[in-house]
């Protein structure tokens, strides 16, 4: 949409109040998922300590957990474009509800394991829902302030889940720590139901702008795929160069978060002398400055049509930080600084990348889109925190460091290529339109 076409719909008090309304209800169900992700490993010592569990069974459980959220991700995006994505919502929370009570009310590993496969699949619900939600509900003027929200509240879930878990487990126990985030999560269950007509009802205001936006050329070219059945869909999208890369850009992304969130701490004390807690904080700091570098992100997607260079720029220089810190030839105060400099740059992409995997989503598949390139996300975390740990392990105690640099990098190229690619099936589309 052009800012001509824009400036002819009329942003009202009421549409700004609904606009955030929704995006804060999105924001604190994708903070309810972040924030379940981390119930079982802030669990660990707890239930070692109640069942004489190694790190190995307890490891597991949290496997578990991703490993069903992977498989659920790449196909709940069906389900959302077929019966709409405030119904899954509220499955996932709910799924989370749960997971929580059957961790609480536990007498063994085989109730452990069933609670962590209800809350993958809880957990495997909310990129596609989400990004349905905001990329349908909310009108376009604020698609970027979604786009960073909804970031930024992922990143603070996270960061509550020890807090929390910690807190109450030092007043009470592990099984009433549980029972509180299964509560937790039922508070923000209640306020999706409080506000279903938002997430569910259509807004007049976001089919106008999609209205303005549409190409007239292009007709009814496009069909519709939440019309179509799931092997169609599938067989349409997975011939899509644009949708690979995506895929591609998430897991390289992921691979180099997770380089960072697992090593950075060893990596700093190794390279730089740097101890344990100093370590960790700079860690805390990586996250910090990367939920601001979303908040900025978010007014850049409104600066510029060209998101994927914001994305580009970004990374590249995420990954020119990183391969400075791993050259270990700055004094170590600054190589603190360059770690949340990176986390900072790293956030910025964000926004921008969302609004890129926006432009390569057909007409009715956008839960099907963000469900399978999302996925992505899930293989480059599980593959990559092994693949680094080897390096370690083998003497190279920067390679984390210099593979998340690569990462970056290989990601910049790659939304640079899914937005050609995005370009060219816009052309084709209209040019098959017109003949």
């Amino acid at each position: 949409m052009t800012a001509a076409s824009l400036a002819q719909i009329p942003d009202t008090p009421a549409l700004k109040r609904r606009d955030w309304t929704i995006i804060g209800l999105i924001a604190s169900a994708h903070a309810s998922s972040h924030f379940f992700q981390l119930v079982f490993p802030t669990l660990y010592l707890s239930l070692a300590h109640e069942y004489g569990y190694d790190f190995v069974k307890l490891g597991m459980l949290a496997s578990v957990f991703f490993l069903v959220s992977c498989l659920g991700q790449a196909s709940s995006g069906f389900v959302v474009d077929r019966i709409g994505p405030a119904p899954v919502l509220r499955f996932g929370l709910a799924s989370f509800v749960v997971s929580g009570i059957l961790i609480a009310a536990s007498n063994g590993y085989a109730m452990l394991v069933l609670a962590a496969v209800i809350g993958g699949l809880g957990n495997s619900v909310f990129h596609p829902v989400d990004y349905s939600i905001i990329n349908h509900r909310v009108s376009q003027r604020r698609l970027g302030h979604a786009f960073s929200t909804h970031g930024l509240t992922g990143n603070l879930g996270w960061a509550l889940t020890p807090v929390f878990m910690a807190g109450i487990i030092y007043v009470s126990n592990w099984r009433v720590a549980a029972f509180a985030a299964a509560a937790l999560v039922a508070f923000v269950l209640l306020l999706t139901w409080l506000g279903r007509d938002l997430l569910a009802g259509r807004n007049a205001a976001v089919e106008l702008e999609q209205a303005v936006a549409a190409d007239p050329s292009a007709g009814d070219a496009a069909p519709d795929l939440a019309q179509q059945t799931v092997g169609r869909t599938l067989a349409t999208l997975l011939v899509q160069p644009a949708l690979w890369g995506a895929f591609l850009f998430f897991a390289f992304t992921s691979m180099a978060l997770s380089a960072v969130q697992n090593y950075t701490i060893p990596m700093l004390g190794d390279v730089y002398g740097i101890d344990k807690v100093m370590a960790g904080t700079t860690l805390s700091a990586y996250m910090i400055a990367a939920a601001a570098g979303m908040l900025a992100g978010g007014f850049l997607v409104g600066a510029t049509p060209n998101t994927e260079r914001t994305v580009a720029i970004s990374l590249l220089l995420a990954g020119g930080l990183l391969v400075v810190l791993a050259m270990g030839s700055v004094p170590s105060s600054f190589a603190m600084v360059l770690v949340a400099m990176a986390g900072f740059c790293s956030g910025v992409s964000a926004p921008s990348r969302d609004m890129l995997i926006r432009r390569v989503t057909p007409k009715g598949a956008t839960g099907t889109v963000y469900g399978l390139v999302y996925s992505g996300m899930d293989v480059g975390s599980s593959l990559a925190p092994v693949g680094f740990g080897l390096m370690l392990d083998a003497g190279f105690s920067q390679g984390p460091w210099f593979g998340a640099a690569t990462g970056f990098v290989v990601a910049a190229v790659l939304a640079v290529m899914v937005a050609k690619a995005a370009g060219r099936s816009i052309a084709h589309a209209a040019a098959t339109a017109r003949a």
